[in-house]
């Protein structure tokens, strides 16, 4: 049988027997075997898995959720607390904190002005309060189990008073700091859905609040009746 196209393509679709009856197929297959290896069969796989007890380890610790951070091992801590309380509440994981600015602008425009003047004159009348946006998420002290161990309730109670609460709020955060922001008041809060059982996220918008002196001070200077003759 002689070696063609059509008997290489035969003999890869029907297996090895084709190819074994082509001539010199024998004498081939032995001078190959003087110089390679015999084929070391690899399936199935036999690995042996052994695992191995670490003392003093309880199943329970593979499902505790990562510690609070303190404040020092947060990069940018928020902080904030009442007016009439002495202790900040630091929130147990850095949040992201969006500052938003705007300036008031007065706009007034030229009656019939044509292509001469285009636009508006505009007058800065003040700055507006600056809009703070604060997000994070709150976790439970366990990734799995019940209701009770999982979800961060007190955490959750703990924020809901604050947000809650008819006074102004003293923060203490390095970005607001460098803006002259020491006091905010909350507009509005929001606990969307969040993916997990020991997780709850959270979304607070608030304003700066500043210390305004609107009573005028009379300069009490002796006034010469004469002055106004």
């Amino acid at each position: 049988m002689r070696l063609t196209d059509e008997n290489a393509l035969l003999a890869s679709l029907v297996g090895s027997k084709v190819v074994k009856s082509l001539p010199r197929f024998a004498a081939v297959q032995n001078e190959l075997n003087k110089h390679v290896l015999p084929p070391i069969p690899f399936l199935p796989l036999q690995n042996e898995v052994h695992i191995n007890e670490v003392d003093g380890f309880e199943a329970v610790e593979a499902w505790k959720n990562d510690r609070k951070l303190s404040e020092e091992e947060q990069f940018f801590p928020f902080s904030f607390k009442r007016e009439t309380e002495e202790q900040f509440y630091l929130l147990p994981w850095e949040p992201m904190i969006n500052i938003g600015i705007r300036n008031i602008i007065a706009k007034r425009y030229v009656s019939k002005s044509g292509s001469k003047l285009i636009g508006s004159i505009k007058e800065r009348m003040g700055t507006d309060d600056i809009d703070i946006t604060i997000t994070g998420a709150l976790f439970g002290e366990r990734l799995k189990g019940s209701y009770v161990e999982t979800y961060p309730r007190e955490d959750m109670e703990r924020l809901r008073d604050y947000m809650l609460t008819a006074e102004r709020l003293q923060v203490k955060c390095e970005p607001l700091q460098l803006l002259g922001i020491n006091y905010i008041v909350i507009e509005e809060m929001s606990f969307p859905f969040t993916k997990g059982e020991n997780v709850q996220a959270y979304e607070i918008k608030a304003i700066s609040d500043f210390d305004w002196d609107l009573i005028y001070k009379r300069n009490n200077t002796d006034v010469n009746a004469t002055e106004f003759r």
